[in-house]
């Protein structure tokens, strides 16, 4: 062979049922028009052609997937029309060729191809397969009528590896698949190994008919064909010592006693005929027996009996989570309403809220408050649409979805289904997985739900579905599928009875302390809160408790001590010095400093907001890694100070000599939004005037241009994060007044809350002297002068 790397051009005739080799010459009949075509603009010199073999036969009309990219090409020895119409054609294979481009046009296919060269990559162990393959094809032969001695004697006599490997595939009864097999491989020695493999077999299958036949040969009769065919394949089951039969026997009576539509029994019945027919040892036969089993795994029917006592689905609610009333109410109303109804038809729950406040665990105990079943899916980075809804059966590895995934495991059809992390979702060119997810979330529309793998509908109406979110950053249109529950993080309080009930149980379990061997005092617990954690949920207080139980357990296990009581003295020497200091950021007033509050994903947080005023031409230098929203805010409070600045003491020459430095320290971390707005207008204000601001005073809410506070989100998570940070007095939008209703009754008693309609208001509680407002008539008169220039210049 040639090994060249040229690409050239060749007109393709697909073929079916047939797979020719190079070096060997056969007859074939072409009545297909484009294959006609072809043969009509043959090279008269060259007289090549590509021949291609068909992946399905049955196909009429195959396009470019239907055809194998690998084939040979032939030169047209001589063309014959018959009668009917068709051409008969002797052709003589070349060469082994690789597709590189196809075209199907309307003449017919056109095809650029590259040689495709074979190797011997062991000459000895070639030499020595083919002598062993010699000696058993004599043998094959005596058993075997049909085979020819010209055959037997021509392939006796070849000499090269790779022309024997071509011959003896010509005469063989490979299946197409096997051929085209053999036609690939690249390396000659794999090629001869599976020619042995499959004269093994043949040899094997003719003893074997011998054995059944001269079995069964006295019982037979001339109407008893169906019959022998059964024996014979219960006869081959036993000499492969596989159990075919009796798992399809096993298939059916699961089938017959399934509770499973009937459009699925339908079409199960019909992928087991084909199941039926198949070489057990086929990997289609393996993909089919893993699609029948899934389908007869899968919940259709079987329910789990749903707990209809309210009093003890709240009890359950109680006992596995403190806190958290209104959302443990919120979901008590949907469970009353599922038990009524015994419909699951309300809303999606989306529990949002900060890490570590119990989301994933309220979904587990809402699935023991109902009796349901619990399962749980995490949606953290997944990126593939088929991760939803799952892949076709005719790729490579293919399987179902999360979903039915997820109901197979459980064995129900109706449990609470979590959905976790579900804004952490991604998208590429696979496909955007949260779309798949707009059909599930739809009460309307999941009662006929396909997988793609399971090819068939199936109800999830019954599935109670819950979502968690850390926040509401997902498409609009799933958000509007689900019904938003918040959850805030704790107070001290409710952390320390958090603490007490639950995570000092469970430390002390993993830990493997001994009764009354370990304890944490109230006091040590309210240390560890106030000065060693500063989050919205439990989990770094958790932490923190684990590492003073491996603490605890080495002293007890060094024999220092026998029994260990932490007290707040305690916790610096095992965990060195405090992290947060509970008391206020700043210890006096301060010109220029605000404390701001923000929102985040991970709970609210304070925000310290610095102002100072340099020499230079009036520009607002701005520092912080702010977003555009919170510089935009920070513009708006500059130009209302400099609007009023007679009102607020400020003398309007110094716009003109100063600049203003606005700086939001953690450079490094990235903040935006409106809700500073009241606090940049108090730090610049202070800072033009000299007036110091209340070190316990907090703030949050967006300004206009004529000093409106507007309101603002995130108020119970800005609240709980000032609480935290010892502030007890905070400034609110009046506007918000209304969200107070939300808000625990334990955080209200314990900050001063100041509705504030306006700058004046805020400015009045904010800074520590009065402001008083100045009269300067001179260069007002010179500002109403130069706008009247300016707007007669803008007329002109």
């Amino acid at each position: 062979m040639k090994k060249t790397h040229r690409i050239m051009s060749y007109s393709v005739i697909p073929l079916r049922d047939v797979v020719v080799f190079p070096g060997t010459g056969m007859a074939l009949f072409v009545g297909r028009e484009k294959s006609v075509n072809a043969l009509r603009d043959l090279d008269p010199e060259k007289r090549e052609i590509v021949l291609l073999t068909q992946k399905k036969a049955q196909k009429e009309d195959p396009d470019i997937s239907d055809l194998y990219k690998v084939g040979v090409i032939v030169s047209v020895r001589q063309v014959l029309k018959l009668p009917d119409g068709t051409v008969k054609i002797i052709v003589e294979g070349q060469d082994r060729v690789k597709v590189r481009t196809l075209e199907n046009l309307s003449s017919g296919f056109v095809a650029s191809v590259e040689p495709f060269p074979s190797l011997l990559s062991n000459e000895s162990d070639g030499k020595a397969l083919m002598r062993v393959l010699k000696k058993r094809l004599a043998h094959y032969a005596k058993l075997h009528g049909e085979f020819s001695a010209d055959a037997l004697r021509n392939l006796l006599s070849i000499k090269s590896c790779e022309v024997f490997v071509n011959t003896l595939a010509q005469h063989s009864k490979m299946t197409i698949e096997e051929l085209q097999t053999l036609i690939e491989q690249e390396d000659i020695l794999k090629a001869l190994e599976m020619l042995c493999v499959h004269v093994e077999k043949e040899i094997s299958t003719i003893n074997i008919d011998k054995d059944v036949y001269e079995r069964i040969r006295k019982q037979m009769e001339k109407n008893q064909r169906e019959y022998y065919l059964n024996e014979k394949m219960k006869a081959i089951s036993k000499e492969l010592k596989d159990d075919t039969v009796s798992d399809l026997d096993t298939y059916k009576k699961r089938l017959d006693s399934s509770r499973m539509p009937a459009d699925v029994k339908t079409k199960l019945r019909g992928e087991l005929k084909k199941i039926k027919t198949m070489p057990p040892i086929s990997a289609e036969s393996s993909l089919l027996r893993n699609y029948v089993e899934l389908l007869l795994d899968l919940p259709w029917k079987k329910r789990s009996r749903v707990n209809g006592d309210i009093r003890r689905a709240k009890q359950v609610l109680d006992a596995d989570h403190y806190g958290l009333e209104k959302v443990k109410e919120h979901i008590l109303e949907l469970l009353a309403v599922a038990i009524r109804t015994k419909k699951v038809k309300g809303p999606i729950i989306c529990l949002v809220g900060p890490p570590g406040v119990g989301k994933t665990s309220l979904g587990e105990s809402m699935a023991r408050a109902c009796g349901r079943k619990f399962v749980r899916v995490s949606l953290g980075g997944v990126r593939d649409e088929a991760d939803i809804r799952g892949h076709r059966r005719t790729y490579i590895g293919s399987m179902p979805g999360r979903i039915i995934q997820g109901l197979k495991k459980v064995g129900s059809s109706n449990p609470v289904f979590l959905l976790d992390e579900i804004e952490k979702m991604g998208y590429d060119y696979r496909g955007d997985p949260s779309a798949a997810l707009l059909e599930i979330l739809d009460s309307a529309q999941n009662k006929t739900f396909v997988d793609h793998y399971v090819e068939v509908e199936y109800d999830l109406s019954e599935v109670m579905f819950v979502a968690t979110a850390n926040s509401l950053d997902m498409p609009a249109p799933l958000l509007d599928r689900m019904e938003i529950i918040r959850l805030v993080g704790y107070t001290e309080e409710e952390k320390i009875e958090i603490a007490k009930r639950h995570l000092l149980q469970r430390v002390i379990e993993d830990a493997g302390f001994k009764e009354d061997e370990f304890s944490i005092s109230d006091d040590a617990l309210r240390f560890l809160i106030r000065h060693y954690t500063r989050e919205a949920g439990v989990r770094d207080l958790e932490r923190n408790i684990q590492k003073l139980a491996r603490k605890s357990i080495y002293s007890i296990l060094k024999k220092e001590a026998s029994k260990i009581h932490l007290t707040a003295k305690d916790l610096k020497t095992h965990l060195g010095p405090i992290r947060f200091t509970f008391d206020l950021v700043e210890s006096a007033d301060c010109i220029g400093m605000v404390t701001g509050l923000a929102w985040t994903s991970f709970g609210g947080e304070i925000l310290q907001i610095e102002s100072a005023l340099v020499y230079g031409k009036g520009k607002v230098i701005k520092t912080g890694k702010l977003g555009t929203v919170m510089q935009e805010s920070i513009s708006a409070a500059e130009t209302y100070v400099r609007a009023n600045c007679l009102s607020l003491g400020v003398l309007p020459a110094i716009f003109a000599k100063s600049d203003i430095h606005v700086h939001v320290p953690e450079g490094a971390i990235p903040k935006d939004g409106p809700s500073a707005g009241i606090a940049m207008v108090t730090a610049i204000v202070s800072s033009l005037t000299d007036n110091p601001v209340k070190r316990d005073v907090a703030m949050t809410g967006e300004v206009t241009l004529r000093g409106k506070v507007l309101a603002i989100g995130g108020l119970k998570e800005k609240l709980l994060a000032a609480l935290r940070s010892g502030i007890r007095k905070v400034l609110i939008p009046a506007s918000n007044q209304k969200d107070l209703i939300d808000i625990p009754s334990k955080v209200i008693d314990k900050l001063e809350i100041i509705p504030v309609e306006n700058v004046g208001d805020v400015l009045k509680i904010a800074l520590k002297n009065t402001v008083k407002p100045i009269k300067w008539d001179q260069d007002l008169s010179t500002v109403q002068r130069l706008t009247k220039e300016n707007i007669g210049t803008l007329q002109q």
